[in-house]
């Protein structure tokens, strides 16, 4: 019996490792936080600094960045805002691009999905402005209600803003080779997307609360954990996010990602 269970424990080891229910990984020992936070949560036993990857998320508000003080700190990937809507772009986008990748950090562009406009105007925009041939990992779409939008407060019935967000993830990844993630917060998901899109990687805001206690049914990938970080090399507060896998599944997922895109 030892000598079986000595065989079989590797093996489940490895099927574990393969799938992408990262949302129950716990590391073998809780790790000290990396990053400063003005505003720290108290998350319990399921902290976020039980995950070995972090990244951040970023727009034109962080301003001047050090690129090589923020791969210094830890941070293992960085989110960038690309577009939003179907006419407008973000200012800072092309410089934190390019400088993300001289800087050798893997990066992401983000679109800010508007219910004004539709999937395939927006489409025709990201598509625009965000090149292919420098696609490391998946474009994200950023789904939210916006309530303080001064142009954009649409708010469509849930079978209309799901066939729109698929349109918009279809046409990307025809066009980039790669499934979009999607980034969501609390309400917008319990009113759109619970029981939806389950083959899709999530990116989650959840700042309160851990994940698994407010996202209904939903395994996720990436969890936004506070808003008020402080990451070295960039001024003022920062989104901070999670990997929830291990650093294996993380170096595993990235490879896959990028074959994708050479396929």
């Amino acid at each position: 019996m030892r000598r079986l269970l000595s065989c079989l424990l590797p093996l489940a080891f490895l099927l574990t490792s393969c799938t992408m229910g990262y949302d129950s990984f716990q590391t073998a020992s809780v790790v000290k936080s990396r990053f400063k936070d003005t505003k720290p949560q108290d998350f319990g036993r399921d902290r976020p600094q039980r995950h070995p990857i972090h990244g951040i998320d970023i727009s034109k508000w962080q301003g001047d960045i050090n690129w090589q003080s923020v791969k210094g700190s830890g941070v293992a990937f960085v989110f960038i805002k690309a577009t939003e809507g179907k006419d407008r772009i973000d200012p800072r986008f092309a410089q934190y691009w390019n400088e993300a990748s001289a800087a050798g950090l893997l990066h992401a562009p983000y679109h800010f999905f508007y219910f004004c406009s539709t999937a395939d105007e927006q489409a025709d925009w990201f598509i625009h402005n965000v090149p292919k041939d420098v696609m490391a990992l998946p474009p994200v779409v950023d789904v939210e209600w916006n309530p303080d939008s001064p142009t954009c407060r649409t708010r469509p019935a849930p079978e209309t803003v799901r066939a729109e967000i698929k349109r918009f993830m279809d046409r990307l990844e025809a066009y980039y080779g790669k499934r979009p993630i999607i980034y969501t917060s609390v309400d917008f998901h319990r009113d759109n997307l619970v029981g939806y899109f389950k083959d899709y990687k999530f990116w989650v805001r959840s700042v309160a609360k851990h994940p698994k206690e407010i996202y209904a049914d939903r395994s996720w990938d990436f969890w936004q954990y506070t808003s008020t970080g402080l990451i070295p090399g960039i001024k003022g507060p920062t989104d901070i996010n999670v990997f929830a896998g291990s650093e294996q599944n993380w170096h595993n997922w990235v490879a896959a990602v990028k074959k994708e895109g050479n396929s």
